[in-house]
């Protein structure tokens, strides 16, 4: 039986058109994936993302056990802000990429993809040398993003918390639309303006929230966005998905995670591994690209040549930019392939046709 958010009633009643993600009973679309990608770019829109987990690390060791199980560097941290991250197995395989918000000296907040919750939570126990409290507050935990340039006028109406003071990768709590301890981050996916809620059911009306950010944003243009929008934005700015770009088969070094992979730091997992693929070289690059037209779309799974049709890849995500209207993807190539401006050929269908690798983002900012 699937999973549903606090949200779910006020989905089924705006008519979204309901799938199964990571488990959840999850908005796919409301008005239309086209129409939502471009009120989230040129307005803004609201969307649930309560499926995500939410693991908080507590304790006097709570640091060094986060600093163990992620690559990124914890010890830059300070309350209010927080990093992107990822956790590897011992070969240097992700096991998720996740989000670090410091809460406090003692307490951090790690934020995991839905479909890999459990396995992160399990990944995290096991792991725990330093004996961290480690507590799943997934379920009582509501998340919501609104994203778009005109994100922070209308949020703003609801708090008398500074927004434009949030700036990327920091976060506040505060009282928001009457509720307190609200955290409200900016940490966005879709490459606009934007901010996320993070509120306990138990001490917030989860309903009356939304539908007060709802009546917020009427007036300039507000939609509902479901998780097809969320997928076209995230792609159109070059950002990996957990299960296509990003997988156990795949390493931070050779899917272009290197920046948040600090070896300096001292001990963490994969970290030999990791520092090996550096060193070496990787094999293959993830890469993104676009296509020659836009009646060629790409899509996870296709095959990716060199000009003269020798296999040398995979796409891993593709489609259609909504905002530009050319094919665009992401996927795996050898790596004296992945340079940018190089030539290739995406297999679409049984033709092949002409792509150039290109660096995201894939739209003018």
């Amino acid at each position: 039986m699937l999973k549903i958010t606090p949200f779910n009633e006020v989905h089924q009643q705006a008519g979204a058109k309901l799938i199964d993600f990571g488990g959840f009973e999850m908005p796919v679309q409301y008005s239309g994936i086209k129409n939502e990608h471009e009120a989230v770019r040129n307005r803004a829109g609201i969307f649930d993302v309560s499926h995500m987990g939410e693991i908080m690390f507590a304790g006097p060791h709570a640091k060094e056990s986060v600093q163990y199980l992620t690559v990124n560097d914890v010890s830059k941290l300070v309350p209010g802000k927080a990093q992107y991250s990822a956790m590897c197995y011992e070969d240097g395989g992700i096991v998720d990429d996740l989000l670090v918000y410091m809460l406090d000296e003692n307490e951090y907040l790690l934020v995991v993809n839905a479909s890999n919750k459990d396995k992160d939570l399990d990944w995290m126990i096991s792991n725990n040398p330093h004996k961290a409290e480690i507590t799943d507050i997934s379920d009582e935990t509501c998340l919501l993003a609104v994203q778009g340039p005109l994100s922070v006028q209308i949020l703003q109406k609801l708090t008398d918390t500074d927004l434009s003071e949030i700036k990327f990768y920091t976060f506040k709590k505060g009282t928001f639309a009457g509720y307190e301890d609200v955290i409200l981050s900016a940490t966005g996916y879709t490459g606009e303006k934007g901010f996320e809620l993070y509120f306990s059911s138990k001490k917030a009306d989860p309903e009356n929230i939304w539908n007060r950010i709802l009546e917020a944003g009427a007036d300039e243009g507000l939609l509902p966005a479901g998780l097809g929008a969320r997928d076209t934005l995230r792609l159109e700015m070059g950002y990996a998905l957990y299960g296509n770009d990003i997988t156990k088969e795949t390493n931070t070094i050779e899917a272009g995670l290197g920046w948040i992979t600090k070896f300096d730091k001292g001990d963490f997992i994969g970290r030999e591994a990791l520092l090996k693929a550096k060193e070496e070289g990787a094999a293959r690059r993830l890469c993104g690209f676009i296509t020659d037209s836009a009646r060629n779309i790409p899509r996870n799974g296709y095959k990716i040549t060199d000009v003269d049709g020798n296999e040398i890849g995979f796409v891993t995500s593709g489609s259609q930019s909504i905002t530009s209207g050319i094919g665009i993807g992401m996927g795996y190539v050898k790596t004296e392939f992945a340079k940018s401006e190089t030539l290739i050929k995406i297999q679409i269908r049984k033709k092949l046709v002409d792509a150039i690798v290109k660096r995201p983002p894939f739209i003018k900012r």
